[in-house]
C-alpha cells in the first residue's frame, strides 16, 4: 500500500516504514507530523483517487532531521564574448519517516464518548 501526498507545492509517493525528503517544514526534529492532502491511495483493487483529495485519509510520520541537499552548480557562458557566471545552491529539506497511512480519519475520543452515551 502506498499513497501520494501533496505538500510544499509538490507531490510525493510515500510507503509505510520508508522515509521521504520533502520541502522544509517548521516542525522540530523527532516531532509528529500529519499530512491530510492525500491525492491518491493505492491498495490493490481498493485504490482511491481524490477529487482533488481523498476524504477521511491521512498520513502520519515523524520528522527525522532537517538538512541541505547536494550542491547544484549553475553555470552560464556566452561563446566568444568572455561572459562566464558560476553559482552554487544547496536546497534545504526535511526528512520524514512515514509511520502510518490511514484510510479513514480517526474519530476523536470525545466524539466516541458522546455517541456511546447517547445509545
Amino acid at each position: 500500500m502506498f499513497a501520494i501526498i501533496e505538500t510544499g507545492g509538490k507531490q510525493y509517493q510515500v510507503t509505510e516504514g520508508r522515509y521521504v525528503d520533502i520541502e522544509l517544514l517548521d516542525n522540530e526534529a523527532e516531532s509528529k507530523v500529519v499530512f491530510n492532502n492525500i491525492v491518491m491511495l493505492v491498495n490493490g483493487k481498493k485504490s482511491k483517487i481524490g477529487q482533488p483529495y481523498v476524504k477521511n485519509a491521512s498520513v502520519e510520520g515523524v520528522v527525522v532531521k532537517h538538512d541541505k541537499d547536494k550542491k547544484v552548480i549553475v553555470y552560464k557562458q556566452r561563446a566568444k564574448k568572455g561572459y562566464r557566471r558560476k553559482q552554487g545552491h544547496r536546497q534545504n529539506f526535511t526528512r520524514v519517516m512515514i509511520n502510518k497511512i490511514r484510510t479513514t480519519a480517526q474519530k476523536s475520543k470525545t466524539e466516541t464518548a458522546e455517541t456511546a452515551s447517547e445509545e
